[in-house]
């Protein structure tokens, strides 16, 4: 089903999609019989990539196997993505670390197509898990499930994102191959690096058509207070609880998804992303006057849970928090760029009008 509200993903023929996918599976799996539903969306979610959801049937009596299943393109170049790289090979790679090293439950990619052969684009698939997820689109704390639940549940909820970061660290003390994480963009150290690959992103974002005062202001504060640096550890990249799959009825994680924007980073990256998320979504609430969720992932009991479950406090976590609103906003930027593209939107003269939390990160920075 899809939502009137959501925006375009993709121009891609979903009829051409069903039907080459449908002949790819009966490849992998030996089987002729082979058949696929109709395609499914799930509503409220990210749009970086194209998320298709359906059931796979195929043998007969005993060997009778019926999947539901998750397939996820790579963006079209024609469709704007979101960033400039999708690496697929990359997100099965993280995910298969951490199934191996970690208590994180991630989904089982059962066959992956890094060609364009098959659809144009490079694309896998994965099992599906059924649960609960915050949505994007509207946001969580505009209502639903997550804004009903009793403040309890909402705080387990909170601190098992959190223990998801916090395993992340732990699993970085494990020695295994990690190059494949590493950026390339200039520094001498791995946020260093980091931030030297989202100021890339920015330049290829505006690709000399604009300039966001608000993002240029943002990067020059974060380099003149630059903070004191942890150790590198396996970021997660989108951590964020909308990137979560819960139980219906414990809350607790049943599948962490998106790991499209993973590498290596110090903790802090992910815990500030993860507390600036929630801040967003509450900053448009309270300005369209909705109560949304003032008490849940505040700075001080995300650190402080963090630190609880891993012995390791967080270092200069207001710092990161602007640079994950300052990395949003640039994502901001490119999806207005999509919006434009579909007909869904337009460029004005105030740019800066197209992130929505400009005046909360202007109050950081001036």
């Amino acid at each position: 089903m899809t939502n009137e509200l959501e925006p375009q993903r993709t121009s891609l023929n979903p009829d051409e999609i069903h039907s080459h996918i449908s002949e790819w599976m009966r490849e992998k799996v030996e089987e002729k019989s082979l058949v696929i539903s109709e395609f499914d969306r799930p509503t409220g979610s990210g749009m970086s990539s194209e998320t298709l959801l359906f059931e796979a049937n195929w043998g007969k009596g005993d060997k009778k196997e019926k999947k539901q299943l998750v397939a996820r393109l790579a963006p079209t170049s024609q469709d704007i993505p979101v960033f400039p790289e999708y690496d697929l090979s990359l997100q099965v790679n993280v995910m298969k670390l951490v199934e191996t090293y970690t208590q994180i439950p991630v989904p089982k990619v059962l066959w992956t197509e890094e060609s364009t052969d098959i659809l144009g684009v490079p694309f896998f698939v994965m099992e599906r898990v059924q649960g609960l997820v915050p949505p994007d689109i509207p946001p969580y704390v505009f209502g639903g499930w997550l804004l009903d639940a009793n403040e309890d549940n909402q705080s387990q909820l909170q601190r098992s994102c959190v223990g998801i970061i916090a395993q992340l660290y732990q699993m970085s003390q494990n020695s295994f191959n990690r190059d494949f994480l590493q950026f390339t963009s200039p520094g001498q150290t791995a946020l260093e690096r980091h931030f030297s690959n989202q100021k890339e992103y920015y330049q290829w974002v505006v690709n000399n058509n604009r300039q966001h005062p608000v993002i240029e202001h943002a990067f020059e504060w974060l380099e003149t207070n630059w903070p004191e640096e942890s150790e590198p550890v396996i970021s997660w990249g989108d951590s964020r609880i909308g990137n979560v799959m819960f139980n219906n009825e414990t809350y607790e994680p049943v599948a962490v998804l998106d790991w499209e924007m993973a590498g290596l980073a110090p903790a802090e990256v992910d815990l500030g992303w993860m507390i600036f998320m929630h801040t967003f979504f509450q900053v448009i609430a309270e300005a369209m006057e909705f109560p949304g969720m003032p008490n849940f992932m505040k700075s001080d009991d995300v650190t402080s849970t963090f630190t609880e479950l891993t012995g390791k406090s967080p270092i200069s976590i207001e710092w990161f928090e602007v640079y994950a609103a300052t990395r949003h906003a640039i994502i901001m930027s490119r999806i207005n760029d999509r919006s434009v593209h579909f007909g869904e939107s337009e460029w004005t003269e105030d740019v800066d009008a197209a992130i929505p939390h400009r005046d909360y990160l202007w109050s950081k920075i001036r």
